[in-house]
């Protein structure tokens, strides 16, 4: 297989625990109030029962965050995954007031292999946990359901939610998209050339989390890999000992974080805001 890694800097026998947690999302209240938001994410667990029923009453939609509990290579967190998809759907529900929900924090991660901390989930089993959140807002009144993804292997399961759901009501409409679906891919700086879904702990995501959550990076631990092309996807941990999928990942900085995190939170609110306002459709002869 193909093993390319520089050697890698532990920090051997250091265990930082994180103390901060991530930061808000900052959006513009101009743009908030072109788009229908107050500004301030809805999150849906921190409202009572009653203010359920009026949220819905005016936003019938709802953002469900899909992230992964998985090996980030040696310098982040396993929580990267849940807390950018988190970051970028909180940004969203302030600019158009639709509600976010608690963050699905496991994901389809078996492809990481033998690295230790990931916690998997069998890809049957994402779908019906998307499926029975999905069935419970239903029972609150909610039909436009944003699955939004931030862990790409993830996306088959999620694909087959949103058939199974479109299917089987008719009052209901569901889409599956990443949190930089609505930015072009090929304007998106991940400092990767090949590898399609292999892309992981990279540039792009190392700056993210150093801007949305810097104490969950450790800089001095980074290895970068020049990735290869090949035909197959391969599990990461045949093509990669240090975890990672990217190359110059130790250039990464929070400044451009924070420039492509406002850029996948406007391109996604836009969409969205323009999702839930969309006329059904009439049947047509």
């Amino acid at each position: 297989m193909i093993h390319n890694d520089e050697v890698p800097v532990t920090g051997a026998g250091r265990v930082r625990v994180s103390r901060n947690t991530p930061r808000e999302p900052e959006v513009s209240p101009e743009l908030a109030k072109e788009l229908g938001g107050s500004g301030a994410p809805v999150r849906w667990e921190r409202l009572t029962a009653p203010e359920a029923a009026e949220v819905v009453g005016a936003r019938d939609a709802a953002i469900i965050p899909v992230g992964a509990t998985e090996q980030h290579g040696q310098h982040m967190a396993m929580c990267v995954d849940t807390t950018v998809a988190n970051h970028v759907a909180l940004g969203v529900s302030a600019l158009t007031g639709v509600p976010v929900v608690p963050p699905l924090c496991y994901g389809v991660s078996g492809s990481h292999g033998s690295f230790p901390g990931t916690i998997a989930l069998r890809p049957e089993t994402m779908i019906m946990l998307v499926e029975d959140v999905v069935d419970s807002l239903y029972a609150s009144g909610i039909r436009q359901f944003i699955l939004l993804n931030g862990h790409t292997w993830n996306s088959g399961s999620l694909d087959v939610s949103a058939e199974k759901l479109r299917t089987r009501y008719d009052d209901v409409r569901v889409r599956y998209l990443a949190y930089v679906t609505m930015y072009p891919g090929s304007e998106v700086d991940g400092r990767v050339t090949y590898g399609r879904a292999l892309m992981h702990a990279n540039f792009f995501e190392t700056s993210l989390m150093l801007h949305i959550d810097p104490d969950a990076v450790h800089m001095d631990r980074v290895v970068s890999l020049t990735d290869t092309d090949s035909f197959w996807d391969y599990r990461t941990d045949q093509v990669s000992r240090s975890g990672v999928w990217g190359r110059e990942i130790d250039q990464a900085t929070a400044a451009h974080g924070a420039a492509e995190a406002a850029r996948c939170i406007e391109t996604t609110a836009r969409a969205v805001a323009a999702a839930v306002a969309e006329p059904w459709p009439e049947p047509r002869g």
